[in-house]
């Protein structure tokens, strides 16, 4: 009779030959669609899988893993993990893991260049060009604001807010940046970076980065009374996660000139886009794509791999996964049953 060996759940496709590695040691079911899973479907994937690899398509909570008792781990596909419910997955004695470090250079890139597109205008003036407008060109026409010798602002100063500090040396830009305490001095002086308190950032801020996890404590953050104390001649770009700017309230800025420009990556209700922001010339748009190089994508599934399978007491790093997120949870991982194969 052949062995039944336990089950992994993948639930987007990924890279084939990275996911391969799984199934040397489990048994791997591979969702062939990206999606969204309806709950009743998470909990069905997981309510026979000991471990899953899962990207912030996937909300999971208590509820999803109610009937999975043979679940021991759950790897995210990302550094952010605001899909899953941690302290309820910790509750079920659940190994939470994330894919951090990694993203660092790659998002700090392209936050700069979207910053850059929303400042300087250039996907609508590429779609003018394409339109055919360039014959009605004027001296004025496409003008918009500087990035060197102007005020950068940084909201959220992790890794990431610490790469683009970095890259807003060369421009010459001066760097203030708002945290829940100040960086060590060496770290402000590495990042040419002076620590303000939030409405001094929003006040002075030539263009406002958004950098910081998202959580409910700061749902909104960046809402009317926040977007009314910026500049009108300001940009504000969001790599962060969708709930911390209130749409609605940007797009009113946007369409009525108190704010330049924007420049999106992420949002509230991805992947639907609130239809007012679809609206707006002077708002960039990108479909989550700030971590989307192929080297850093690759990297992150791989390190995904390799925390399923240490949380799951299988290869060199048997029990010890290399970024778990709830560590106080990695010794229901090493359970009797699951060594077993259960």
């Amino acid at each position: 009779m052949a062995e039944v060996r336990p089950r992994v759940w993948v639930s987007q496709p990924l890279f084939g030959d990275i996911v391969g590695r799984l199934r040397e040691d489990f048994d791997v079911v591979e969702t062939t669609q990206v999606g969204k899973h309806p709950p009743a479907e998470i909990a069905t994937a997981l309510s026979s899988s000991v471990g899953a690899l899962v990207t912030l398509n996937d909300p999971i909570g208590a509820a999803e893993v109610a009937n999975a008792p043979r679940l021991r781990a759950i790897a995210n596909v990302g550094v952010g993990y605001n899909n899953l419910d941690v302290p309820a997955l910790t509750a079920a004695g659940i190994v939470v893991t994330n894919t951090p470090d990694l993203l660092t250079e790659t998002t700090a890139d392209f936050g700069f260049a979207l910053m850059m597109a929303a400042a300087r205008r250039i996907t609508e003036a590429e779609r003018w060009l394409r339109d055919g407008q360039w014959r009605q060109w004027s001296f004025e026409t496409m003008l918009g604001v500087d990035l060197h010798a102007s005020t950068l602002g940084i909201l959220g100063m992790g890794r990431i807010g610490q790469g683009i500090a970095r890259r807003a040396a060369g421009f010459g830009m001066r760097v203030r940046y708002h945290n829940r305490s100040p960086l060590p001095a060496e770290i402000e002086r590495e990042c040419h970076a002076e620590y303000v308190d939030f409405d001094t950032l929003l006040t002075s801020a030539d263009h406002l980065v958004l950098v910081l996890p998202y959580s409910r404590a700061v749902h909104h953050l960046i809402d009317a009374g926040a977007l009314a104390k910026m500049k009108p001649t300001a940009t504000l770009t969001n790599i962060a996660r969708g709930g911390i700017v209130d749409e609605d309230a940007l797009a009113d800025a946007l369409a009525g000139g108190r704010l330049a420009a924007a420049g999106l990556d992420v949002y509230e209700g991805e992947p639907a886009v609130n239809p007012r922001l679809l609206a707006l010339r002077n708002v960039v748009l990108t479909p989550h794509i700030a971590s989307g190089s192929l080297a850093t994508r690759r990297a992150m599934v791989s390190l995904a791999v390799d925390n399923l399978i240490a949380a799951l007491g299988r290869g060199p790093q048997a029990g010890h996964p290399p970024t778990p997120v709830n560590a106080d949870a990695l010794a229901a991982a090493g359970k009797p049953g699951l060594k077993r194969g259960a």
